[in-house]
């Protein structure tokens, strides 16, 4: 399903002027994410505890909304057309280095992780986050702390540790696009073709050919080999 891209907006009316403190009601959020249903439901989940002052579903119009509004937040998914989280947080930080980034994606890989936090986010937490949970995070990251689910923490602690070997990772991962990588961590977990399709938005078909690309890309022979490539690479 091929998603509409909305033009970056901003409330009407709504100004660019000073912020007014870390109070819960008055922090200033920017929603990143290239699924209009999934921005939806976010700002109808947190709008009435936060001021949801823009959104956007590419890296481009990302980084035109944050520099316009100057928010408190920004929830920034991982994989977005035109560039990426990471581009979003390097153009941001060059010209407003004290943006506040989240990371929220339905991505908890390592790289993933990893590469934004290095990118300069300040915490990163799963799509399977509730509401309370979520506003706690976002008041926090406001505040100057660093947030993580426990399995995301984990893997920070270990790529710094020397642990994770995450320039080995990226060389084989840049061969796949960031809509294979997310297919490719789903059938890893033991999802049908049918459950991926219905979290990623995208038809059944579509992730068939997504499979056989990622098939031919890693050169495996099934999704067996695909699922140990993904744990030997602790992806899932």
């Amino acid at each position: 399903m091929t998603t509409h891209q909305p033009e970056p907006q901003t409330p009407d009316g709504e100004g660019t002027g000073p912020r007014e403190g870390l109070r819960t009601g008055s922090l200033r959020v920017v929603v990143v994410d290239d699924h209009d249903m999934f921005r939806a439901g976010v700002k109808h989940e947190i709008g009435a505890r936060v001021t949801i002052v823009g959104e956007a579903a590419d890296a481009p119009g990302a980084v035109r909304i944050i520099l316009a509004t100057d928010p408190d937040v920004v929830l920034l998914d991982v994989h977005l057309p035109g560039g990426g989280g990471v581009e979003v947080l390097r153009q941001v930080h060059q010209r407003h280095p004290d943006v506040r980034f989240l990371a929220l994606s339905v991505s908890d890989a390592a790289e993933d992780v990893i590469s934004l936090i290095r990118g300069g986010a300040r915490g990163y937490v799963t799509k399977s986050i509730n509401a309370d949970e979520l506003i706690e995070a976002i008041e926090r990251v406001a505040g100057g702390d660093a947030v993580f689910s426990p399995r995301l923490a984990g893997f920070v602690l270990d790529a710094f540790s020397g642990s994770i070997d995450v320039a080995s990772v990226d060389e084989d991962l840049d061969k796949l696009s960031p809509r294979e990588r997310d297919v490719l961590r789903l059938i890893a977990r033991g999802y049908s073709y049918k459950e991926v399709a219905k979290e990623l938005f995208i038809s059944v078909k579509t992730v068939e050919t997504h499979v056989s690309s990622v098939l031919r890309k890693l050169q495996l022979s099934n999704r067996h080999q695909l699922a140990r490539w993904a744990n030997d690479r602790r992806l899932v």
